[in-house]
């Protein structure tokens, strides 16, 4: 059957999505369809329909019509999966996008939590909360400007918060979530009569179970973070190292001792992409975001002075760096913790300015790139490790990389690293590659226009692609081998291999359950 006939035959129940929703609340466009179905590495089936639903009400009434009619369903968030988290796997199926949910429903400073629909961008909650002293203990990734809450409960995420607490999972309280046959589901406190949504841990932990799902077992409504107090003084430091185990042993050393809120390294390739592709325009609102994120006027101006001084010159002297961000009550407070940190860090690396800790906190959720300095395509996989284990990959990695070498310097393929510490006792190792290719569509409609001027066209690469894919795999079963988890499972990370066969019992029981066409999310978590 062809894609026509293939629409044609579901004509009754585009109508009846249709009457639920309203016609402005559903894409037929073949090309808008088209882009709903990639991602920012792969593309799927072309879907029957996107549908945007702008109530959990809309949402139940629209999953029950949709999988009544044998017809799959992809739950999209932000859309900047890397791992197929949304991709489709079928045509028979249609990608439910979020982002029209994205209220923040309640702020409640006294008993410390705010729900929100799962469409609300991470940026939009920290502008809702920026007047109230408060913020969840996760608090969003780098590309919380596009990162829905709910794509990030789904998929699995970090950064703000990661160093302290952990990964974006561990701030959620409550949850509503839909499931394949329309009905919603109330997990934690929340789910008794006149209980509000403010304790997770009331028996066994429904709401652990649908994070991390990658959308496999239900479809967010609406999600309840914990809330704590901001602390006033935010301050960094940043350190060179030469070697990779001078980065990964200091990283590890400051995660041990709990001092971080945020922790993050980079290798000189990555630097140079995140930093070398801004022009005058973005590095001067850099700057005064900066500057006016300081704690007085004359705290600001010193600090946009040293960065000004300082420049980009750090970027050419070392192989790593590593930065650490540090919240206290007070400067007494602060300067304790910074001690600690240089007692911990100091070691293994060289400080260096705090320029990066700065930028960052200054202005957390910037435009997210999806391609390189020069306009080539990228993708990132990672693996999160213990301490104990880091070297082994590395090594690994290395003779990998070794192996390749000649493939990837004639298919125009490079590698990057990036990595940060989860609470303490997690390393995320992040591979990133980097390879001269055509860009999609996608990734065209999430670059800045007057970016995009600047950038190469390169010709199709598939060969480079090919490569890309081959070496992805190859990484992946390093983890593997190295006792390596992962987030953003998606449908390329393997969770089911060898996996506990007990466990693994207890998850396809679960999914039968709650989605018995198997049509939530099909191919997701490999199951």
């Amino acid at each position: 059957m062809s894609e026509a006939q293939t629409v044609s035959a579901h004509s009754s129940l585009i109508t009846s999505l249709t009457g639920i929703l309203g016609a402005d609340n559903i894409i037929l466009d073949e090309t808008e369809r088209s882009y709903y179905s990639q991602d920012v590495y792969n593309q799927g089936p072309t879907v029957l329909a996107v549908i945007q639903p702008d109530s959990k009400e809309k949402l139940s009434q629209a999953v029950a019509a949709i999988t009544s009619a044998d017809v799959a369903l992809f739950p999209r968030g932000g859309g900047f999966s890397y791992t197929d988290g949304y991709v489709p796997t079928t045509s028979n199926g249609i990608t439910v996008d979020t982002r029209k949910m994205n209220r923040v429903l309640e702020i409640n400073t006294e008993d410390m939590y705010v729900t929100v629909e799962s469409g609300c961008t991470w940026a939009a909650l920290e502008d809702a909360l920026s007047d109230k002293n408060v913020r969840p203990i996760f608090w969003g990734p780098f590309s919380g400007m596009t990162a829905t809450v709910g794509g990030s409960m789904s998929q699995g995420s970090l950064t703000y918060g990661s160093s302290k607490w952990g990964p974006s999972g561990v701030a959620a309280e409550c949850m509503e979530i839909v499931l394949a046959d329309g009905s919603i589901v109330t997990t934690g406190s929340a789910g008794q009569p006149n209980h509000s949504p403010f304790f997770r841990h009331y028996g066994p932990d429904l709401t652990g179970l649908f994070c991390n799902d990658a959308g496999a077992l239900g479809i967010k409504a609406t999600i309840t973070l914990r809330l704590q107090r901001r602390l006033p003084v935010v301050m960094g430091l940043s350190y060179a190292f030469d070697e990779f185990s001078g980065l990964h042993r200091g990283m590890a050393a400051a995660a041990r001792e709990g001092l971080p809120t945020e922790a993050f390294g980079f290798d000189t390739t990555v630097m140079k992409v995140f930093t070398g592709g801004q022009g005058l325009a973005q590095d001067l609102k850099t700057l005064w975001a900066v500057g006016t994120a300081g704690r007085n006027i004359f705290a600001g101006a010193w600090q946009m002075l040293k960065i000004a001084l300082a420049g980009k010159r750090f970027i050419d002297k070392a192989e790593y760096t590593a930065h650490f961000i540090c919240e206290a009550r007070d400067m007494r407070e602060m300067k304790s913790q910074l001690s600690a940190l240089r007692k911990a860090v100091g070691p293994f690396g060289n400080e260096i300015v705090n320029t990066v800790p700065a930028v960052v906190r200054a202005y957390p959720f910037p435009p997210f790139s999806l391609l390189g300095m020069s306009g080539e395509r990228w993708v990132p996989l990672h693996g999160i490790l213990p301490f104990s284990r880091v070297a082994e990959f590395q090594d690994k990695l290395m003779a990998l990389h070794t192996r390749y070498k000649g493939q990837m310097e004639q298919h125009k393929v490079i590698t990057a690293s990036m990595f940060t510490t989860l609470a303490t006792n997690g390393f995320l190792y992040e591979p990133v590659f980097y390879w001269e290719d055509a860009r999609e569509p996608f990734h065209d409609r999430h670059t800045d226009p007057e970016i995009l001027k600047k950038l190469t066209d390169f010709p199709v690469n598939m060969d480079g692609r090919k490569l890309v894919e081959e070496m992805k795999k190859g990484i992946i079963d390093c983890f593997y081998e190295c006792g390596g988890a992962h987030m953003q499972i998606g449908k390329v990370y393997p969770y089911t291999r060898e996996r506990d066969a007990g466990a693994m019992a207890m998850v396809k029981a679960l999914k039968a359950h709650v989605d018995p066409k198997g049509l939530m999310n099909p191919g997701a978590l490999g199951i």
